[in-house]
């Protein structure tokens, strides 16, 4: 039995006039954009709808715009791109803003990304014994072990150094076409070895205050959020009472709709509604 009723984009935009989408899973894999996902945002857009891309990625929403316009996203198709990183550095900006001296940073991410540090004006160093904070934003574990970021990570988690995690997808879609560990499995094995985590992202309230401020008068019963995420994209928007419909493309695609329920339960959520995917 469906943990929701299947729906349609067209039926969808009968109910809802702001829709917050997930990009990773929903409009693309790691390499390429999903078949007709362009369209459906510009279909959207075309009908008056107000679109915020919702992201648990550690860089900015300016940088993954861009990343969606080279895979052949058109930039008319959604209104804003909002991102975890964006969240933690609006937060972080004001929290920092008085602290005196260099702030070492440590930062975990994908491609060698360290631009949160940079915008916080965080000198970065390659030592946890030596960091002050450190960032998890991203993972490269197609190639890193987890036990070895243990490893790297365990003088700063002794030690008690605040970490940073902009990511909080346990899972990600890997290169390989596979899954493998994502930022918060290395910030939750941080955790394991005693260190504080903060977490920005979805499912955790800041990032839907911030996107609720970009829908500006779309009233929340007339919001929708679509992800592929029961842990993140599902359980963030019963948190911040908006409706939410799980495709079943990205980091769910391989699980039949049986075995929904058990994962649904493990995080006490249902999406209102189930689709086959992002599209007309």
């Amino acid at each position: 039995m469906s943990i929701a009723p299947y729906t349609t984009l067209a039926a969808l935009v009968e109910r809802y006039d702001g829709f917050l989408v997930d990009q990773f899973g929903v409009l693309r894999d790691d390499d390429l954009a999903y078949p007709g996902a362009n369209e459906a945002l510009l279909h959207l857009k075309a009908l008056g709808k107000a679109i915020v891309i919702l992201s648990n990625s550690g860089r900015s929403g300016d940088y993954n715009a861009e990343r969606l316009i080279k895979l052949g996203f058109d930039r008319a198709g959604f209104d804003r791109f909002l991102t975890s990183g964006d969240v933690a550095h609006d937060i972080l900006a004001v929290e920092t803003a008085n602290r005196s001296g260099r702030t070492r940073c440590l930062t975990i991410s994908s491609g060698g990304d360290r631009n949160l540090a940079d915008r916080l004006g965080f000198e970065s160093v390659e030592d946890a014994a030596l960091a002050d904070v450190v960032i998890i934003s991203g993972s490269e574990a197609e190639r890193i072990l987890l036990a070895d970021y243990r490893t790297l990570l365990e003088p700063a988690a002794r030690r008690g150094v605040p970490c940073y995690c902009t990511n909080p997808d346990r899972h990600k879609l890997a290169k390989s076409g596979g899954i493998a560990p994502g930022a918060g499995s290395i910030a939750l094995a941080y955790e394991e070895l005693g260190g504080p985590v903060r977490w920005f992202g979805k499912p955790y309230p800041a990032v839907y205050r911030q996107a609720r401020a970009l829908l500006k008068t779309v009233p929340a019963e007339r919001i929708v959020c679509i992800g592929d995420s029961l842990e993140h994209d599902i359980a963030g928007a019963a948190g911040a009472g908006l409706s939410s419909c799980l495709v079943r493309t990205g980091i769910l695609a391989d699980t039949a709709d049986s075995g929904l329920a058990s994962i649904a339960d493990s995080y006490d959520v249902r999406p209102d509604f189930l689709m086959e995917r992002f599209g007309l």
